[in-house]
């Protein structure tokens, strides 16, 4: 562990992530990503262990929900004529599976980074 200074705010740093000198009580609960690659987008989560549902909400469109461990949701709705979810980087903490090498970094058929790292 390091820690830094930021500006006048110090900075802990930790080996995934840093965290401020008071870490907050706000959690992640939803991460939508807008697609024009929904299926292909689907199949590489799914390949990670997520299990989607199709959903619609009222008249919306037709999109993947999974729940993760957390009781976060990632949900993969189709681009249709918006700008697709650009630059982002997401980190998983997932079972190891037999043959794991640690760690993983991988990209999604967007190009996004989708950083898996054993439980």
């Amino acid at each position: 562990m390091t820690s830094r200074a930021r500006g006048r705010v110090p900075v802990v740093a930790y080996a995934a992530h840093a965290v401020g000198p008071e870490e907050t009580p706000l959690r992640i609960d939803l991460v939508v990503i807008h697609t024009d690659r929904l299926e292909a987008c689907r199949a590489f989560y799914t390949g990670l262990g997520l299990s989607f549902v199709r959903e619609r909400h009222g008249t919306g469109p037709e999109h993947h929900a999974a729940v993760l461990g957390d009781g976060a949701v990632l949900e993969l709705y189709p681009a249709n004529g918006r700008a697709p979810t650009g630059r982002l980087r997401l980190g998983f903490t997932a079972p190891a599976a037999a043959g794991d090498a640690g760690r993983r970094v991988l990209t999604d058929p967007d190009g996004r980074t989708v950083v898996v790292t054993p439980a």
